[in-house]
């Protein structure tokens, strides 16, 4: 079986601080897969696309060892919550607010995501 790929004009972006931010193609995000994205002052951050469309962004450092690694973990749900989880130890951060759901004094930073023409 062939899948076609997806077919469209539209940009994802996240809320900056001054503006929105042009990060990469809708197409680029697969559902159940991270994106890393380089951002203006050199901070990276974490995309996500789930299975229903929705988009996410946090923060792609893990807080537990400083390593940029969090676009590369396993995504899930957790009593209706989509998460995902580091792939060096396993913490599992809510992809909405941030929250670490292992260690409730740990947050990453979350970004607003819009997709635009």
């Amino acid at each position: 079986m062939t899948l076609a790929p997806e077919t469209t004009d539209l940009m994802v972006q996240l809320r900056l601080p001054d503006d929105w931010f042009t990060v990469c193609d809708l197409s680029a995000l697969v559902p159940g897969r991270g994106v890393a994205a380089l951002l203006p002052d050199g901070r990276q951050a974490a995309l996500f696309r789930d299975r229903t469309g929705r988009l996410y962004a946090i923060d792609n450092r893990d807080p537990f060892t400083g390593a940029a690694v969090l676009s590369r973990g396993l995504t899930g749900t957790h009593q209706g919550h989509p998460f995902v989880a580091s792939p060096l130890l396993k913490q599992r951060f809510d992809l909405a607010s941030g929250q670490c759901l292992d260690d409730e004094s740990v947050r990453v930073v979350t970004y607003e995501v819009r997709t635009a023409a």
